[in-house]
């Protein structure tokens, strides 16, 4: 085969796997839409958007280098997804932030708090006390700072250090509600402790089963009073989510807290690398003797790869279905709620995925009230989002959500190493 040949293979081999690429790349979108019980292959393929997106971009690339009419294919793909893309990039740059937040002045905030005497109670001297700070660092009286904190266990210390850091980055933040996913606390670093630590918010709303069921730990930290709450646990799962009212300036909202089905596959995945690895050791001739024994007492290596992996897959799946189900039974309490929301948490699913797009409300049944959400990103985030640290920082799964009542002022994702996921704040107008 000469090389104009090899050359022309090439070429119509680059063109069949842009438009296979660009095909795969617009049918994860599909994924939106379909129940993950409903297709397996769908719902992998809406998980592995950000990949494919960069795969399209490299595509676009090549041609345009190539310059020719191919361009437009990976283009369309991409195009195809502007609305995950708006998830994840916003134009422009995030404002000067010192001490790592958006400074807004309101002259009249101090007299705001001035005028605090007139409430009455408890109550009323906590509302004043958090109007009077703000008001002390330049903060309009109405903007409120909510967070969200995937806070991985606190690292799993006991000596509470890790959530001290914590305390103090919500101070710098000038939080004024927080929403803490697997807060960890045990018989050693109790719920007790971690309120001794938070003793910036004189309300606080750790929530636990009556049958003392065990749970990956939520919390709420808030300046204001919590009124009713409500604690949802799901079936078969650690995970759960809540919601609480809390009454700012005479005024109610509705916040969800909500963790939504882990990915749970490192068990899955360590006797998947395990098995990888005695291969490329047995291959590189550096298998110890130990593990030679050991394998000579299986069947057949290359299978036990193959079941670790199907395992993995497998137990991927059923997780995204639980989340599915457990969007469904959040998305109820969204509808039912007669006041303004603030939906928070990690929902271990990023924003192709059809639990994302059931809680925010984009997908309606006819006929029913059904709450659509504005994601805090879109609706006044700038550059590029990302809340979990690892996997090349390419993926979104903590969000804040709000009622088209709350005003997006500003959001951002700090960069804290004391997760594995990073906080997610948002500057809210009432």
């Amino acid at each position: 085969m000469g090389r104009k040949a090899v050359s022309r293979l090439f070429y119509n081999l680059s063109i069949g796997l842009t438009l296979v690429l660009a095909i795969v790349t617009l049918g994860a979108a599909g994924a939106t839409f379909i129940a993950p019980a409903a297709s397996v292959a769908l719902t992998f393929v809406g998980l592995a958007l950000p990949v494919l997106l960069l795969c399209n971009l490299v595509a676009a690339l090549y041609w345009t280098i190539r310059w020719r009419c191919w361009l437009w294919i990976p283009l369309i793909a991409i195009a195809g997804n502007w609305w995950y893309l708006s998830c994840i990039w916003q134009p422009g740059s995030s404002a000067a932030k010192p001490n790592g937040r958006t400074v807004m002045i309101d002259q009249a905030a101090g007299k705001r708090a001035a005028i605090g005497s007139a409430i009455d109670g408890a109550d009323g001297a906590a509302e004043v006390q958090a109007a009077g700070e703000r008001a002390a660092d330049g903060y309009s009286n109405s903007v409120l700072t909510v967070i969200t904190y995937n806070v991985a266990s606190f690292n799993k210390e006991t000596s509470g250090h890790t959530c001290k850091q914590i305390a103090s980055f919500l101070k710098s933040e000038q939080a004024d509600i927080v929403c803490f996913q697997e807060c960890g606390i045990n018989s050693t670093f109790t719920a007790d402790s971690v309120r001794a630590a938070m003793s910036e918010f004189p309300y606080s709303l750790i929530p636990y089963t009556p049958d003392s069921i065990p749970l990956l730990q939520l919390a709420v930290f808030s300046k204001y009073p919590i009124r009713a709450s409500r604690l949802i646990t799901y079936p078969n799962s650690k995970n759960c989510s809540m919601w609480c009212d809390i009454s700012i300036h005479g005024k109610t909202i509705r916040l969800f807290n909500n963790h939504l089905q882990t990915t749970a596959v490192k068990s899955n995945k360590r006797h998947l690398d395990k098995a990888i690895g005695k291969i490329l050791r047995r291959v590189m001739g550096k298998i110890v003797e130990e593990e030679m024994n050991e394998l000579q007492q299986l069947p057949d290596l290359h299978k036990n790869v193959e079941i670790a992996a199907s395992s993995l897959l497998k137990e991927l799946h059923q997780n995204f279905i639980k989340r599915s189900l457990q969007a469904d039974i959040v998305k109820k309490q969204i509808d039912a709620s007669p006041y303004p929301l603030l939906v928070c948490g990690d929902f271990n699913s990023i924003p192709s995925s059809y639990s994302y797009h059931i809680i925010k409300g984009t997908k309606g049944k006819k006929g029913t009230k059904s709450a659509k959400l504005s994601d805090g990103f879109q609706s006044c985030g700038h550059g590029y989002m990302y809340s979990y640290r690892y996997l090349k920082r390419l993926l979104i799964i903590d969000y804040i959500l709000h009622s088209a009542e709350i005003e997006g002022v500003d959001y951002y994702s700090p960069e804290l190493t004391y997760s594995d996921h990073k906080p997610v704040v948002m500057r809210v107008r009432m």
